[in-house]
């Protein structure tokens, strides 16, 4: 399983950050017909990044196209449980994407929405936030 991460960084660690608001881009399908978008706030890992993907390219089984329209590109540290107050910052665990209110994190092409419903199903079960699916011929109408 290769799992996402800068190739490059600025600061090798980074600080925890407020996870409310909404989100300031990317709440428009941009490439396929049908997406699916957050409606909540958190952090969602490369792991639950990459299970998502897996799981929507299985699902069109050689048919359609998918885009993941997020990537990891926050370091989340950890500490062994036995290190005492005081001891620093701990080393980079994992990679996370923050993701915002209204944020399109999948999009797919070329399949009937029946599909693109289970499919967006089975892939959102992996994810920590909510979601809902959205359309090209609904966004008019709100999404």
């Amino acid at each position: 399983m290769a799992l996402l991460f800068p190739k490059r960084i600025k600061y090798r660690k980074a600080f925890r950050g407020k996870r409310g608001g909404i989100a300031k881009g990317g709440t428009a399908l941009a490439f396929g017909e049908f997406g699916l978008k957050a409606l909540g706030n958190g952090w969602v890992t490369a792991a639950q990044i990459e299970s998502c993907r897996v799981a929507i390219s299985r699902s069109l089984s050689r048919g359609g196209k998918a885009w993941v329209r997020l990537f990891p590109d926050k370091p989340v540290t950890t500490h062994g449980q036995e290190k005492p107050m005081g001891a620093g910052k701990g080393l980079v665990d994992h990679w996370v994407a923050v993701v915002k209110r209204g944020r399109v994190l999948f999009e797919v092409d070329g399949i009937p929405e029946l599909l693109a419903r289970e499919t967006f199903r089975l892939a959102a079960c992996k994810l920590p936030v909510r979601t809902k699916m959205i359309s090209r011929k609904r966004e008019d109408a709100g999404g």
